[in-house]
């Protein structure tokens, strides 16, 4: 920045000594000294406390990162990404108990003694009254014994040959 060599140190020294003169030189020079050491020292203070100011922001900015991490849970963001899936199994759960749900193949109605299903004609009359057919047994087809269902298939194959 300033480049003084020593020919203007002694030019500086020279109008020195004739304007202030060689009494009042030493006082000047402490008194010049005394001025340089204190804005010097001034100087340091003021970086200091532009160091220390930045210190802090970034003791902040850290104190900052380290409460947002400790706020973090894992578990609310792995919630967060299975919420979607959750969703879809409890729809597969509703549609499946609908499915398996056996309708009722005839309304009912509640009569004073029990319930009865309702007949066509008793819905026209109003009254509730058993179909002709509900005391009859459902036939139930039997199963053959596997040996039958053998011997039969042994006396087709034996036509189909002849």
């Amino acid at each position: 920045m300033f480049e003084v060599g020593w020919s203007e140190l002694l030019v500086i020294g020279v109008v020195l000594i004739v304007v202030v003169g060689p009494k009042d030189l030493p006082r000047m020079l402490r008194t010049f000294g005394k001025a340089t050491s204190q804005m010097r020292r001034m100087a340091g203070d003021f970086r200091r406390q532009f160091d220390e100011a930045i210190r802090e922001a970034e003791l902040d900015e850290v104190r900052d990162t380290v409460r947002d991490i400790s706020r973090i849970d894992p578990r609310s963001h792995v919630r967060d990404a299975l919420n979607p899936i959750r969703a879809v199994g409890d729809e597969i759960r509703s549609s499946l108990r609908t499915a398996t749900k056996a309708p009722d193949p005839r309304p009912s109605v509640v009569g004073d003694d029990e319930m009865r299903p309702v007949t066509p004609e008793a819905s026209a009359t109003g009254t509730p009254e058993a179909p002709a057919d509900v005391d009859k047994p459902i036939p139930v087809p039997q199963a053959s014994p596997p040996e039958e269902a053998a011997t039969r298939e042994s006396a087709v194959a034996d036509e189909a040959r002849r």
